[in-house]
């Protein structure tokens, strides 16, 4: 592709993408069965654009984090990806019937396929390429703790909890648990950019800086449109989903749709990610993938209880036993992992096999 082909999609696509998602919304298509088949055509042609403006979305978003620098960079794609998942998870919380589960399925992907599925791909492509590559282990050691306590406090704690059914916590303890996951995140994010910043920088002083004329003001614009779109889109692609698995009476429809958003959700990051690790940048890489689990259960929680506690809908985080199987073998596994300051493809094709345990499973239960 030429340069001014790709200067015009890198313009275009935003744009397109938003303005289909308007007009997609616009439709108000009612979710009977006449119209459930035209949904289903409008939500594939919805995720073809949706996935070309991922990829210049992207694109805008690494010229942004060379323009600022690291670990700065990382967090623009991340606060950003978090902001469309908490944006998709409110409002399909509030589509139709009550989903008490739908919150607690998406983070639960979320945390899945970043510490298996994109750190897994990550390890491996940069291990087959590389040999072996290097990580900082305080700043992997730093993401890896405070996601082990969001998660065990959001996820599998709400099942032991006696307070309420199990599952599920009171309202004291969901204002609660959200407050302190908030705390959590922030302090991380202050370790991250500012007392601690040496931990997360590439080990071998790799610059991801841009050069001086590059303009951030173009890309940022860009960025935030292209990303309103994608939002949009997900959340009619989910919807249309959504409503087919129920219309088909599907099992698992909850599960299907948590990990639809999330691997929507994600795939910008995941790019990201992948891209870096193949560039021996792997820590960055890393700082994406973690940053993204650590940012969910961070942000997304405390929104959802909030919409929960306003709209007086129900929400259900506790995880099924199947489901805590998995996440603490994920959690232990990237322990081990990250213990030392070298990974090789074995270390990543370990993920990947847990990975592919939990993709099956929301199939085969």
């Amino acid at each position: 592709m030429s340069g001014f082909a790709r200067s015009a999609v890198s313009y275009a696509m935003p744009l397109a993408a938003l303005v289909t998602a308007i007009a997609v919304r616009a439709s108000g298509l009612s979710v009977d069965q006449d119209s459930l088949n035209i949904r289903i055509v409008i939500g594939a042609l919805s995720s073809a654009i949706m996935f070309t403006t991922i990829f210049v979305v992207l694109d805008h978003a690494e010229a942004v984090a060379r323009r600022v620098g690291e670990p700065y960079g990382t967090l623009v794609l991340t606060i950003a990806v978090t902001a469309i998942e908490v944006s998709i998870i409110v409002s399909m919380m509030l589509h139709g019937e009550n989903n008490p589960t739908l919150a607690r399925e998406s983070v639960f992907s979320t945390v899945m396929i970043t510490s298996t599925g994109v750190v897994g791909t990550c390890l491996t492509l940069g291990g087959w390429r590389h040999r072996k590559q290097t990580i900082v282990r305080q700043g992997t050691s730093a993401y890896l703790a405070v996601l082990i306590a969001l998660t065990v406090m959001t996820l599998i704690l709400p099942t032991y909890t006696r307070a309420t059914d199990p599952g599920t916590f009171s309202a004291a303890q969901l204002g609660f648990v959200s407050a302190l996951s908030v705390l959590l995140y922030t302090g991380f994010l202050f370790a991250q950019t500012v007392r601690h910043r040496d931990d997360f920088l590439e080990a071998h002083g790799a610059s991801t800086r841009a050069a001086p004329h590059e303009s951030i003001s173009a890309s940022a614009l860009l960025l935030v449109i292209g990303l309103i779109g994608i939002v949009m889109l997900a959340e009619q692609v989910a919807a249309s989903v959504e409503d087919a698995l129920i219309a088909y009476q599907v099992t698992q429809a909850d599960a299907i749709v948590g990990a639809l958003i999330a691997g929507l959700v994600l795939m910008p990051e995941s790019v990201s990610a992948v891209r870096a690790a193949l560039n021996n940048e792997l820590q960055r890489g890393l700082n994406v993938a973690m940053g993204s689990a650590c940012a969910t259960i961070g942000l997304t929680i405390p929104a959802v209880a909030a919409a929960s506690l306003l709209t007086g809908r129900g929400l259900t985080l506790g995880l099924p036993a199947s489901d805590t199987v998995l996440l603490v073998l994920a959690l232990f596994i990237s322990s081990v992992s990250f213990s030392n300051e070298r990974t090789t493809f074995l270390t990543g094709l370990v993920h990947l096999v847990v990975f592919f345990t939990y993709v099956f499973l929301i199939f085969v239960p």
